[in-house]
């Protein structure tokens, strides 16, 4: 018996080998599990459920299938894909989750999280933050069409890519600080989030950072005895035979 964590795939149609990648964890590990959660960015953007193209209907199809087998499919926001709502969630058979959650896991209590309200030492992503969550933006699927969502969004990335390269490494990973009193306002000993794209197992406290999907694809996958890797594969461009996966013990 396991669960299985994922998160930044960043799904987009000009990275098929991704989804393709993504379809084969659902056949070979997800459908295995007692359950799969999703913490964020599992798309590499979200304007609103109104924006229902091949891809997004696609991918809400085969979670679908996952969750009919009797499969819990959990979905966290992230920072690029918040605008996810019930109409989406519906078509996929998942439930969403408040960030952050705390779930039972097989009797050890763990916190969940995206991630990203963890750096806080990169303040002006924190600004940002405070601004794009606010009620007025979440308004803009039912306030404004879509074709200027598309447009407002390429612009946001464009100055977001641009505003990195100028951004220590150091700046956009999580403040440990942060991350320990998150686990002390929960009276917690274990974290689970992604964003920063840099997997790991820290201990003391534990915190466990699941990688983002782009040369490898990364999943934690924890037992019923508490046993857990981190395990990561690799996403060919093409369509080539996939070597075992390598894993990292907790």
């Amino acid at each position: 018996m396991t669960t299985l964590f994922i998160s930044d795939l960043h799904l987009q149609s000009e990275r098929p080998h991704i989804t393709r990648a993504f379809y084969a964890f659902l056949d070979q590990h997800a459908s295995q599990a007692d359950a799969l959660y999703i913490l964020g960015d599992f798309f590499n953007a979200w304007l609103g459920d109104d924006d229902q193209t091949a891809l997004t209907l696609e991918v809400a199809s085969q979670l679908k299938n996952l969750s009919a087998r009797g499969i819990p499919v959990y979905l966290m926001h992230g920072n690029r894909d918040f605008l996810i709502g019930k109409r989406f969630c519906r078509q996929a058979g998942a439930k969403l989750l408040p960030d952050p959650t705390v779930i039972d896991l097989y009797g050890t209590p763990a916190l969940l999280m995206h991630g990203d309200s963890l750096c806080l030492d990169d303040t002006s992503y924190q600004r940002y933050r405070r601004i794009i969550r606010s009620p007025l933006i979440r308004l803009l699927p039912h306030l404004l069409p879509l074709s200027l969502r598309q447009r407002i969004a390429r612009s946001i990335r464009n100055r977001s890519g641009k505003a990195k390269n100028h951004k220590s490494a150091r700046i956009m990973d999580v403040t440990p600080d942060e991350a320990a009193r998150q686990l002390q306002v929960h009276n917690l000993s274990l974290l689970i989030h992604g964003h920063t794209h840099r997997p790991a197992i820290h201990h003391q406290p534990q915190r466990i950072v699941l990688g983002d999907w782009d040369n490898l694809g990364w999943y934690l996958q924890w037992h019923q005895d508490g046993q857990h890797q981190l395990v990561s594969f690799s996403i060919p461009e093409i369509e080539t035979p996939e070597p075992p996966p390598q894993s990292t013990p907790g």
